[in-house]
């Protein structure tokens, strides 16, 4: 069983709805639990996003850095 409970593949998307559908997953998430990124490059820009709009309430981790996929684990807290 995945400690996943949601999966964005941002690849999938149009780059005008990324951060919808990354933030709306997000918003969906019980405390506790963690959705994983998947992107085509770092999504550095979009953790700043977060520490602006969510401070202390979420969780980064690198799974996976480049050079041609990265995973990020995202936690709700």
């Amino acid at each position: 069983m995945s400690q996943f409970v949601q999966q964005v593949d941002a690849r999938t998307y149009q780059p005008r709805d990324k951060h919808n559908v990354i933030f709306s997953t997000f918003k969906s998430l019980n405390i506790g639990e963690k959705m994983e990124l998947i992107n085509d490059h770092d999504p550095k820009p979009l953790q700043y996003q977060f520490i602006a709009e969510y401070a202390n309430h979420f969780e980064w981790e690198y799974l996976e850095q480049g050079p041609e996929i990265w995973r990020v684990s995202i936690g709700k807290k």
